[in-house]
């Protein structure tokens, strides 16, 4: 079962059981692809609401989720350090947030579909999901979008978008810095594929409770460049860090848990455009509780508190629309 709405759109969509394939969730490593087969058709509200979707199993990972401030600042530390040793600009560090409904509502049941549609319309601009496929249930959304194809003119758009703020602070040197070298990454690759190659002023792009910089990218491309350049792209230094294979390596070390999908990649196909969303704001959902990822960018500016409480900001885009019945 997999619901879906685009950026910008009031209409939602689902899979039906044809045989092409429209729909792909890639986890932050690529190692795991999951495929939704079949054709991209309208579902309403009502339908979405009248699906039951429960989960039933248990991870067996829950106790290494039970992370606090203290241990994360440790992990900070540990970035900062392989940031100096390997002279690098930043790394990005994700958490993996337990949450036990237990904690929030013994009395009444958490409803999926009910808290994705909340979601939904918490985060207009935003591509969300909901889905329940092989003992698994994801939910999340974000405005990254990590690549669009227009099938007819050949045009390949993406966007740079790193710091993040609460609404009301002022962007500094940590996350202009920060975004930066995300947008010199993208400009790095997208030239290489592309002599006519447009980028817009840097702004704010608003998500919720938080703000980020954001500079879009427009290029026309050969159709056969597609894959190559998404498989350059990703991971973009906005979700990893750059040298991405050495940055890959300094996560694996320090955080010490799987991505799986977030921080990945999900690819739909329509008949006029390729999208690809980058799999940010996200949780996995188990029967009592779930594990909200979150992540930020870590320079040598970072502070190990500040960072800590870009993070729970982030978690309560998940955790805020969560509806119980």
């Amino acid at each position: 079962m997999l619901v879906f709405r685009l950026p910008d759109s009031e209409v939602f969509h689902t899979v039906d059981n044809a045989s092409e394939q429209k729909v792909s969730f890639v986890s932050f490593d690529c190692k795991t692809v999951l495929d939704f087969k079949g054709s991209i058709k309208n579902v309403t509200r009502q339908e979405i609401e009248g699906q039951n979707i429960s989960p039933k199993n248990k991870s067996p990972l829950i106790e290494i989720g039970k992370e606090n401030q203290e241990s994360y600042a440790l992990k900070i530390a540990q970035a900062k350090d392989f940031i100096e040793k390997n002279k690098l600009k930043k790394l990005v560090l994700s958490r993996r947030k337990l949450l036990m409904y237990l904690d929030i509502d013994v009395q009444r049941k958490l409803s999926l579909t009910k808290s994705f549609l909340k979601f939904c319309d918490s985060y207009p601009t935003a591509f969300c999901y909901l889905f329940e496929k092989n003992n698994e249930i994801w939910m999340g959304g974000f405005s990254e979008v990590l690549g669009k194809f227009d099938k007819k003119t050949n045009t390949f758009e993406t966007m740079s978008v790193a710091g993040t703020l609460p609404l009301d602070e002022t962007w500094t040197d940590k996350e202009i810095e920060e975004q930066k070298a995300v947008t010199d990454y993208i400009h790095s690759i997208l030239r290489k594929f592309s002599s006519n190659l447009k980028i817009s002023s840097t702004k704010d792009l608003i998500s919720g409770n938080l703000k980020h910089l954001k500079t879009d990218f427009s290029a026309e491309i050969s159709p056969e460049s597609l894959d190559k350049i998404i498989s350059e792209l990703h991971p973009t230094p906005a979700v990893c860090g750059f040298p991405k294979e050495l940055c890959a390596q300094g996560i694996k070390s320090i955080e010490h848990f799987n991505r799986e999908f977030y921080a990945g990649y999900i690819k739909v196909e329509t008949d006029d455009f390729v999208y690809y969303f980058v799999n940010l704001r996200c949780a996995s959902f188990f029967k009592n509780y779930a594990f909200l990822f979150v992540g930020g960018g870590i320079t040598l500016k970072s502070n190990a508190e500040k960072e800590w409480e870009e993070t729970e900001l982030k978690s309560m885009a998940i955790q805020n629309n969560l509806v119980f019945e």
